[in-house]
């Protein structure tokens, strides 16, 4: 019997591990058998997480917190969760290995994946100048000419936010007309550096070990025209991973999985919930990490109820009198 169960690798996933086995809390961290680390592991350089003024490349910061957590005493097993049984006050987790663990309470932070635009060439140049994030990777396009892909609010922030360092931005869009709201459209058509290549798809992504163009087709007459470019942002939206909660924890209108207000208490009592998979809106490492943080303080305080892990750590007593601190 564990007392809590981490499932997921990302920041929010290895920051929870690192709290909750500094409380002697012996956490067992889920990571994917294929995807341990999260989105992160896609990234090269990160440059806007706190203590890394040099940067530094994504699969190495992961590692870090890895490192970090098993250091504590958290255990890291590379598996995929199966099933979940969260009914009752012991959790069941069940590994496509056929093994199966129990545990007083549970950490979900399966974060979300950035919907991919499916064709040729995607899988093989991301982080070659495939990518599904401005604020990550943008700086690394100065003075260059990319694309965004999309039409939403997401595909005008991120378009707009780009042109703070490429020299050209192209919006390529499959309409003739954007889903995003008023405000976001106008900000970007007063954009010189933006310009709009309606009723396209991006049919194939062209260059060899990094990013010399897209294919794009019309959606009008089928046509077909080559774009010369030097990357290419895909911002068509992001899912949450909650495929192993459906119907088992209450989920917002945006898919994400529910907490109360800031907390990580979800639906059900002993399951906590933190990163990607709650946050539709800012989907960043730090804040990823930082919501792993209050996840763990969050069994920290919810197994101390119980009377089952000793007294809560000094700063978890310090939230003694929020009010319904004990509510699950």
């Amino acid at each position: 019997m564990r007392h809590v169960i981490i499932i997921g690798s990302g920041p929010a996933g290895y920051t929870a591990a690192i709290y909750a086995a500094r409380a002697n809390l012996e956490p067992l961290v889920i990571a994917s058998s294929v995807e341990a680390g999260g989105e992160l592991m896609n990234t090269t350089e990160v440059e806007n997480f706190p203590g890394f003024p040099e940067g530094i490349q994504g699969p190495e910061l992961m590692a870090k917190m890895q490192e970090q957590a098993e250091k504590f005493g958290a255990e890291v097993v590379y598996d995929d969760v199966v099933s979940l049984d969260l009914d009752g006050d012991v959790k069941r987790v069940t590994l496509g290995s056929g093994a199966s663990h129990e545990a007083e309470s549970i950490v979900f932070a399966t974060g979300s994946a950035p919907r991919k635009i499916g064709i040729e060439g995607e899988s093989r140049l991301s982080g070659r100048g495939v990518s599904y994030c401005a604020t990550c990777d943008g700086f690394f396009f100065r003075e260059r000419t990319i694309a965004v892909v999309g039409g939403g609010d997401s595909a005008m922030e991120e378009a707009t936010f780009l042109t703070k360092f490429a020299s050209k931005v192209y919006v390529i869009h499959r309409r003739e007309e954007l889903r995003a709201s008023k405000i976001m459209q106008e900000r970007a058509f007063k954009n010189d550096k933006i310009e709009f290549v309606w009723n396209s798809e991006v049919v194939d992504i062209l260059g060899e070990d990094a990013v010399s163009g897209v294919v794009l087709e019309s959606t009008v007459d089928g046509s077909r025209r080559e774009l010369a470019l030097d990357g290419i942002f895909v911002a068509i939206g992001y899912d949450p991973r909650v495929h192993l909660v459906h119907g088992k924890l209450d989920l917002t209108e945006a898919g994400t999985v529910w907490v109360d207000g800031r907390s990580s208490r979800t639906s059900v009592p002993g399951v906590f919930a933190a990163g990607d998979v709650i946050d539709p809106t800012y989907r960043q490492a730090v804040t990823a990490a930082g919501s792993g943080t209050v996840a763990a303080l969050d069994v920290e305080h919810y197994l101390a109820a119980l009377g089952e892990a000793g007294e809560p750590a000094p700063d978890v007593a310090e939230i003694d009198n929020l009010p319904d601190a004990d509510a699950a």
